[in-house]
């Protein structure tokens, strides 16, 4: 296996273990907000070891903070809509709907951006709109299960709505000229912030496990970062490759753990679902 190749692995994996971690919180009593508090701090300590941040030119870039502001707010909060969509709806559903977000760019893109609507995009949409829908209908049986809510379709679109928008304020920052490792670091210290500070006007009692939870949670979500960024850096003739392994590899090891190990139950028409997202994928790679 290429250097390459091992990255997106060791990527695909840590994006999974991030799923798996939420869906074990709950077991263990965890409190998943205090996680995120310290999820954020040992991405910001680790992004500042590897990655020599330029905080400061994030934050002198013209009108930084209108992007800034709305990250540190949204990536809590979206953090915590994937944790109530693994617990609702399942790491298959929720894995699949975070990689579906990619679609929110790309409508933003012809939308804000001016980009032009070609047939394959279009089919693109299509196939990823089917797909949410069909992974979104839950199989009749889970009326049984407690975890399972009326609602709960509500949150694998949140997720997909949410991580999006974060995208598309990420390609808004890059056209403004930010550096993206500075970017980084400044929103983890501020979702750091906003999440502690929110804890704290909750007056929760701090609980050393679940901070420590936090900190395995960090390191995963890090690693999956890193080496995705790494694995560009690696392949840097071949984004397709990178772009539809990471978004094809995530969704089916998810189907797999979440169908084998935590006994996930799909609908034919969830599978069909799963099939409409790569495929939505596949033809949504660069050409």
């Amino acid at each position: 296996m290429t250097p390459g190749l091992l990255l997106l692995a060791i990527s695909v994996t840590c994006s999974v273990t991030v799923s798996v971690l939420l869906k074990l919180a709950r077991r263990h009593g965890i409190d998943v907000r205090q996680s995120f508090a310290a999820n954020y701090g040992i991405a910001a300590i680790l992004c500042w070891l590897t990655l020599s941040p330029q905080p400061v030119q994030a934050l002198s870039t013209p009108g930084a903070w209108m992007l800034l502001a709305p990250l540190a707010v949204l990536m809590p909060s979206v953090f915590m809509a994937m944790a109530q969509s693994v617990r609702h709806a399942g790491i298959v559903r929720s894995d699949a709907a975070q990689r579906l977000a990619l679609f929110i760019p790309l409508l933003a893109a012809f939308a804000l951006f001016g980009e032009q609507l070609t047939g394959h995009k279009l089919a693109g949409i299509a196939l990823a709109f089917g797909a949410l829908a069909c992974l979104l209908r839950r199989p009749r049986n889970e009326a049984a299960d407690p975890d399972a809510t009326r609602g709960a379709w509500l949150w694998p679109v949140a997720v997909m709505v949410g991580y999006g928008v974060i995208d598309v304020l990420y390609k808004q920052m890059a056209r403004a000229g930010s550096a993206f490792p500075g970017t980084m670091l400044v929103v983890f210290i501020l979702a750091g912030l906003v999440t502690t500070l929110y804890l704290v006007a909750r007056r929760v009692q701090w609980q050393w496990r679940s901070l420590g939870a936090g900190v395995v949670l960090g390191l995963f979500n890090y690693g999956n970062i890193i080496t995705y960024i790494k694995a560009h850096q690696s392949l840097p003739g071949n984004p397709a490759l990178v772009f539809a392994s990471m978004n094809m590899g995530v969704i089916t090891v998810g189907t797999l753990v979440g169908a084998l190990v935590f006994r996930e139950r799909l609908s034919p028409l969830n599978l069909v679902g799963l099939v409409l997202a790569l495929g939505a994928i596949v033809v949504m790679m660069p050409r």
